[in-house]
């Protein structure tokens, strides 16, 4: 710069043009700056950030932090607690087992006047939450024999059917595999080690073979959970992605793992919950195009052009995510403070405002509320991009943002006139969680046909959990049936009719 000063054109007419190049350039070096930081910015947050995908690690932190707080004991008088702070101490479940540990009165007679008539008064109870270890059994199957004396025939009852024939698994001990891992995200070399610390021997292949084995015999069971969902009318859908081992390649290549989603609870709908999963190879639009074949209605998803087609063909009826196109300001704002991302955060939480007031309500209710309140929002937002864009240079973050907003705004309009819609993709966004977790512990599925297995395997999953079942016993009791249950009927096993 000093050598550019000394060399400065006499001419004023030159040094005008010199001082307008620069300025130029300065305000191409300005707009490259606002790009790079809103890049790293992003980068620092997904590496960093308190994302969904990131939830585990700060709840990790807070429990260590929290245990760093407890004070030791000490001979002084305690200071007065701070009620605001202690949790309020819940009775003991009432369905838990009650282990009674009598003390007796060590004294056989009274301490006062010697007499050894001493009665029974009353008692005091004071009940504490203990934990057995899980254990291992060793479950029998006698089947005596017996001869007829007449012409000696032996008559002996068949085997039961079991998850795997000629196997040693009961279903409660597949059941608690399948949800260590696709709920508790517990790889199975883990739970191999734990089952070791009890004597037992379980290699990581063997439980890798069950779950093969068991994710094929359920298989018509996901996929009576993905008929529910298709024939919904009204889904959410997404994808991620999923490590695969590439055999023979050395390395591992990128699957998709794909979630539909069918959630009434938003307007209090009679239809039960469930994700359907399905796993890919790539993340090519055949794939969504065969997955909805079956399915017409509308439809939550993101912009991947991958469901353009299948939109087409089906009349399906789209809806954006204001979810996405928040995020977009979001990353701006975090990234340079900028007072207009903020203001586009600020109309967005209006309209947020809006379906936290009608959470739950019938389907009337809430599109009549939309139209009165959310409708005049959502025009007066769409007017502001307008406005804003036309203020700002196009190459910077915040224009970028206001173009995916412009772009995908008009596929919001549904969402104004049909109460059973969401402003969102949430739903499908919650089911690709669990995803997101197992892909931290065990990195990668072996396979094509692991991830299929693990697809069949989270529907399953899942789905009970949203409904509210406890997957292990749901899995186990499925387990005992499905062998000998139709195949016509398996929609009866699905986890909103279990008791």
């Amino acid at each position: 710069m000093s050598n550019a000063v000394l060399t400065l054109p006499s001419d004023p007419k030159e040094l005008q043009d010199l001082v307008r190049s620069r300025d130029i350039e300065i305000y191409n070096q300005n707009i490259l700056i606002a790009k790079l930081q809103h890049q790293l910015s992003g980068m620092q947050r997904h590496r960093f950030g308190s994302s969904s995908e990131k939830l585990d690690q700060m709840e990790m932190t807070l429990e260590n932090v929290e245990i760093a707080v407890v004070p030791e004991p000490a001979s002084a008088k305690p200071l007065e607690p701070d009620k605001k702070q202690q949790p309020k101490r819940k009775p003991l479940p009432a369905h838990l087992p009650r282990v009674d540990d009598v003390i007796a009165v060590p004294e056989t007679c009274c301490t006062e006047c010697g007499s050894t008539e001493l009665r029974p008064l009353s008692e005091s109870i004071t009940e504490e939450l203990d934990y057995i270890p899980a254990r291992f059994v060793v479950r029998r199957i006698v089947r005596p024999k017996l001869s007829c004396r007449t012409c000696e025939t032996i008559h002996q009852a068949p085997m039961p059917s079991r998850p795997i024939e000629r196997g040693r698994p009961t279903a409660g001990l597949l059941a608690h595999v399948l949800v260590s891992k696709y709920a508790d995200h517990l790889p199975l070399y883990r739970q191999s080690q734990i089952y070791a610390r009890e004597g037992i021997d379980l290699h990581r292949s063997t439980l890798a073979g069950w779950v093969g084995q068991v994710g094929r015999l359920l298989e018509p069971l996901a996929e009576a959970i993905g008929a529910h969902v298709m024939q919904s009318g009204m889904i959410f859908a997404d994808d991620t992605t999923t490590q695969v081992q590439d055999k023979g390649a050395g390395k591992t290549k990128t699957g998709r793992i794909w979630a539909y989603v069918c959630d009434a609870r938003g307007y209090g709908g009679d239809t039960s919950p469930a994700a359907f999963y399905r796993y890919s190879g790539n993340r090519e639009g055949a794939h969504p195009h065969a997955h909805l074949k079956t399915f017409n209605g509308t439809m939550h998803i993101d912009g991947y052009a991958g469901y353009n087609q299948i939109v087409t063909d089906n009349k399906i009826t789209d809806i954006a995510c204001l979810a996405h196109i928040r995020r977009k300001f979001f990353d701006v704002h975090k990234a340079t403070g900028s007072p207009l991302a903020q203001e586009a955060l600020t109309q967005i939480a209006a309209l947020y405002k809006i379906e936290k007031e009608i959470k739950g309500l019938p389907p009337d209710i809430r599109a009549q509320t939309r139209q009165d309140k959310a409708k005049p929002l959502l025009k007066t937002f769409a007017n502001w991009l307008i406005q804003t864009h036309t203020q700002i240079s196009g190459k910077t973050p915040l224009a970028a943002a206001i173009r995916y907003a412009q772009k995908r705004l008009p596929k919001l309009d549904p969402y104004l006139e049909d109460g059973r819609t969401e402003i969102d993709n949430n739903a499908a966004e919650r089911a690709m969680r669990p995803i997101a977790l197992g892909r931290k512990n065990y990195m990668f599925v072996g396979s094509d046909t692991g991830g299929k297995s693990a697809a069949i395997l989270y529907t399953l999953i899942e789905t009970a959990k949203m409904n509210g079942i406890d997957p292990q016993a749901w899995l186990t009791d499925v387990l005992n049936r499905i062998a000998d249950h139709p195949m016509k009927t398996v929609a009866d096993l699905a986890p909103w009719n279990f008791k």
